[in-house]
């Protein structure tokens, strides 16, 4: 895998685990998680929890980048997640 598909995968991993563990978006989700399994439950620690998170989305990234890091169906929205992720990042210093 080249340095650039590295970098994809990373930012990649950053956006969708803010995404799960931050967003407001993905609060339903949250909610619904804590709802089903307890406030005190390993599942809502996981949906909660950015660095648990992280490993589990790292792995399935992984795996999909490894396979498919020369085409357009990894570069097209991994490009735009981590584009996503470095705008977040940049706002809050810009603000």
């Amino acid at each position: 895998m080249s340095l650039a598909a590295f970098l994809l995968a990373l930012g990649t991993t950053c956006r969708i685990t803010r995404f799960i563990t931050k967003d407001t978006l993905a609060a339903g989700f949250r909610i619904w998680v804590a709802d089903r399994f307890g406030d005190d439950s390993r599942p809502t620690y996981l949906v909660n929890c950015g660095w648990c998170t992280s490993t589990w989305v790292a792995a399935a990234i992984a795996v999909y980048a490894s396979l498919l890091h020369t085409t357009a169906w990894f570069h097209l929205p991994a490009t735009a997640l981590t584009l996503s992720y470095l705008a977040g990042v940049a706002s809050r210093w810009l603000d």
